[in-house]
């Protein structure tokens, strides 16, 4: 083994070892037993996925990626996709993949140390070799490990930083100012409540009709913003915990499982008593 190789099969061993990492926040980590297609994930911001065992596929328009261990998906920006999770086919079945969100604070800060033209935007979901962003995946591992969060953010802006001189430049594109990822984003933070028109109104100190006629010059409503956190939300609790699915579907504001499991069939194609 090639020592290029064995820097990754580092990496990956210890990007598997955050569930056990008290310290660590901000990220997810994702197991499955068998084989998930998921349709229409939605990614809401930019992130990573670090594929550890088994295999990805990502279906976004005209892109189809597929994803080994070693390989990094990056989403440079919010869009959709099909995805489809396979176990390793070995001795242990399982699927593992980190997921690292890129938040606005280290895009905010890879902007402020980009000093250059911008590059090409490039596409909104891209593979690329995890071997070559390994120094900055480790300086966030072991900030992450101390609790030092300023320096876990720094890193992980180094890294994008580094996606940008691969051609990614969307990730420096400041967010366009958009009323339907700020109600998004309040949403996010409680998503078993029982959101109200007038809650966002009251929230954003606009009229009801003002709120309506703006979500849909942005091509959505409140009712279908709701239902994508909350199931959003469900999917991450899914694959992230082993909670029954009475209390996923309370999480995700739910009040009877059979009414969850329609929603969330309807939205991805399967079940979510299929994810395990």
């Amino acid at each position: 083994m090639d020592a290029a190789a064995f820097a990754t099969d580092d990496l990956l061993a210890q990007l598997a070892q955050l569930t056990e990492c008290e310290r660590a926040e901000g990220f997810a980590c994702v197991r499955a037993t068998r084989e998930h297609r998921v349709s229409a994930v939605e990614f809401a911001q930019p992130q990573l996925a670090i594929v550890l065992r088994g295999h990805k596929q990502v279906r976004s328009g005209a892109q189809h990626l597929h994803l080994a261990p070693g390989d990094l998906l990056l989403v440079t920006q919010p869009c959709r996709a099909d995805v489809v999770n396979c176990p390793a086919g070995d001795s242990q079945p399982v699927y593992q993949s980190t997921i690292v969100p890129l938040c606005e604070e280290v895009l905010a800060a890879a902007r402020s140390l980009w000093r250059e033209p911008l590059p090409p935007p490039g596409e909104a979901v891209a593979r690329l070799p995890l071997s070559g962003f390994g120094d900055e995946l480790m300086q966030w591992l072991r900030a992450l490990r101390l609790g030092h969060y300023a320096e876990a953010r720094l890193a992980l802006a180094a890294l994008v930083v580094g996606m940008c001189r691969r051609g990614h430049g969307a990730l420096l594109l400041p967010p366009q100012p958009s009323l339907a990822s700020e109600v998004r984003n309040l949403l996010a933070t409680h998503p078993e409540r029982d959101w109200q028109s007038r809650d966002i109104e009251q929230a954003f100190a606009i009229s009801g009709a003002t709120l309506r006629r703006r979500l849909a010059a942005e091509h959505t409503q409140l009712r279908e913003l709701v239902v994508d956190v909350r199931l959003s939300h469900a999917m991450q609790l899914l694959y992230t915990t082993r909670l029954p699915l009475k209390a996923i579907a309370a999480r995700a504001g739910y009040r009877s499982v059979a009414s969850f499991s329609q929603r969330f069939q309807a939205r991805y194609g399967l079940q979510p008593g299929a994810i395990a």
